[in-house]
């Protein structure tokens, strides 16, 4: 069993670095997140609301993110996407909003 968890750590972790540095990459800045399966980037730089930015991406390019302000104030101008999914996934869903993200700057 213990082989196993480590081997889950060790693919989680994966996935944890791709999403970030994807996000840092198109522009979205992201700080690691050390004990979640979640990534907060920022999209105030963008000119929409959390809710504008979910509200499009889902729309126009079938990524779902939940806004950062439904878990508080603070999270203003974040959004929240989990990368508790399949890397291939993952991979595609950042370059779905890498797509979005050049369309509205």
């Amino acid at each position: 069993g213990e082989e196993d968890v480590q081997t889950m750590v060790a693919e989680y972790d994966r996935r944890r670095q791709v999403i970030v540095q994807g996000f840092n990459s198109i522009g979205l800045p992201t700080f690691e997140p050390q004990g979640a399966f979640y990534a907060f980037p920022s999209v105030a730089h963008l000119g929409l609301s959390s809710e504008q930015f979910c509200d499009r991406l889902i729309t126009e390019e079938h990524v779902a993110v939940v806004p950062g302000d439904a878990f508080g104030p603070s999270g203003a101008g974040f959004v929240r996407a989990c990368y508790a999914t399949s890397m291939d996934k993952i991979e595609e869903a950042l370059e779905r909003i890498e797509r979005f993200v050049r369309r509205v700057s």
